[in-house]
């Protein structure tokens, strides 16, 4: 009988340091990322199925299909260890650092890897292992295993972006992939109702009064013509008055 590991060799103990490659935003979309494990784990995927301790740099494939498509490089990226198929799954809360994930594993057996989180991002990517094999760890770790029915040995990466992905559980049964995925919590919060309408304003008529248009006359010629009276009624008062005399 196989004895398992402690339970905490599931929580990334192969991993001796990990450094996020890329500062740029603009390499962010491949999530490039340098590992270092300080033991072999065992991958699922096109290639190489267990890697030796060492340093290798994980991206995501530029895909044309929905499908999360996941690559293992050597340092220098001239050469692709392995090529792996993923499904997204949520985690509640993200981290600062890169996350990778392990199950647990017979004592000599290499941890086999799970799941890998990208920093500050609740989603990662769950790996699918080829049905067979995936059956093999849900028995020696007791839970389902995400899996694909296709052999991925020699597929192609048109093979990935349309294999089915499914999980079986330590009987070999196909079952849920929720029972592997986790997905995001619901949402709690309640939606705001949208504001009524505001009612419509009814605008009153409104009498416009004629304006007073200015006066344009002037009233010097008058003023002129009351002088000239008052300086002939002067005159005449002055004869008068010399004829008296």
């Amino acid at each position: 009988m196989k004895l398992l590991k402690g339970l905490g060799s599931g929580l990334c103990l192969t991993v001796l340091c990990v450094v996020v490659a890329p500062k740029a935003k603009a390499d962010q979309w491949n999530e490039k990322t340098i590992i270092t494990f300080s033991a072999p784990v065992e991958v699922p995927g096109v290639g190489q199925h267990v890697l030796p301790a060492g340093t290798y740099v994980f991206k995501i494939m530029d895909s044309n299909s929905d499908r999360t498509i996941v690559q293992i490089f050597n340092v220098r990226e001239d050469h692709v260890y392995t090529t792996i198929l993923a499904i997204p799954n949520y985690r509640l809360k993200a981290t600062d650092k890169t996350v990778m994930t392990f199950r647990e594993r017979p004592a000599g057996e290499p941890e086999a890897l799970k799941a890998w989180f990208y920093p500050g991002r609740e989603w990662g990517e769950e790996f699918v292992y080829e049905r067979p094999r995936a059956i093999e760890l849900a028995k020696e770790t007791n839970e389902a295993i995400l899996s694909t029915p296709v052999a991925l040995d020699t597929a192609s990466t048109d093979v990935l972006n349309t294999a089915p992905v499914e999980a079986v559980n330590p009987n070999g049964d196909v079952v849920n992939t929720a029972t592997v995925v986790d997905a995001p919590p619901a949402e709690t919060a309640a939606v705001a109702p949208a504001p009524a309408p505001a009612p419509a304003v009814a605008v009153a008529p409104v009498d416009v009064a004629q304006a007073t248009l200015p006066k344009t006359a002037s009233d010097l010629p008058l003023v002129g013509l009351a002088g000239l009276l008052m300086l002939g009624g002067g005159f005449a008062l002055f004869g008068l008055s010399k004829l008296k005399a």
